[in-house]
């Protein structure tokens, strides 16, 4: 069955999508290293300075290039709106995500720091949850599906190319660390997925997944020694709460198309 965004803007080849993956990841390292050796800031993110110049510049670059490629497109409504709905029950999944959100929040590290600060950490997520959201929810899911592809495979690769293409964080960090994160991502991206089929659109997923950024940062980027907050753990039981349950129910997901 064709879907009913189909005759909605341009049409997008698989070479073109992966051209505008590979432009969107230029922008975020390219941006970011420029920004960083003009700004020479601290690896870390310990001040509000940190976080503007090594989040904001390169996040929000590539946050406008994705929603410029949309309006290119034509595409404001397979986008942002979802036809292909979810069961109910599927509510679970941002419920979850946002309990285990509230819990992995480091509140004692992160309101020693001012209130501009935490804005800019919170701003900076939200680049990252509506960026990423946009591109690969939204952009990605929206092209595979006009290529004929079943909503399942449609989950499958576009969770696949979103949990890949964090391989790049090797030009910048550890090869060995970047593969495990990758498939962990790609896990988050399906998780991601359904939170954009139950709510109707990709509002719900963006912000949450920026919170769920938030939450992590929270406790690993404002202490000096980087690591050891225990409440990130609550983002692993949000991943193996919604793991256990979605296996169980995988066969009652869908709705028919509205």
């Amino acid at each position: 069955m064709t879907s009913p965004e189909a005759s909605t803007g341009r049409r997008l080849s698989y070479w073109w999508f992966a051209a505008v993956v590979i432009v969107y990841l230029a922008i975020i390292h390219g941006v970011g290293y420029v920004a960083g050796r003009l700004w020479d800031v601290d690896d870390g993110l310990y001040t509000t300075e940190d976080v503007i110049v090594q989040l904001w510049i390169p996040l929000g670059a590539a946050l406008a290039f994705t929603y410029a490629v949309v309006g290119v497109l034509g595409w404001w409504d397979p986008v942002l709106r979802e036809r292909h709905r979810a069961q109910r029950w599927v509510w679970v999944v941002p419920v979850v995500f946002a309990v285990c959100i509230l819990v992995a929040i480091d509140y004692a590290d992160l309101f020693d720091k001012d209130i501009g600060y935490i804005l800019a950490l919170l701003v900076a997520t939200q680049f990252v949850g509506w960026g990423e959201e946009g591109m690969f929810r939204g952009i990605g899911v929206t092209t595979l599906r006009r290529h004929g592809l079943t909503e399942g495979k449609v989950a499958l690769w576009s969770s696949i190319i979103f949990g890949a293409v964090h391989i790049s964080n090797a030009l910048t960090g550890d090869l060995g660390k970047a593969l495990p994160q990758a498939v962990v991502v790609s896990f988050a991206g399906y998780f991601f997925y359904l939170i954009r089929r139950v709510s109707g659109g990709n509002v719900l997923n963006s912000v949450i997944h920026g919170l769920f950024d938030f939450s992590i940062l929270s406790g690993t980027a404002i202490m000096a020694d980087q690591g050891g907050y225990p409440g990130t753990l609550a983002a692993v039981l949000a991943y193996l709460i919604v793991g256990a349950v979605l296996p169980i129910r995988r066969r009652h997901i869908r709705l028919d198309v509205a």
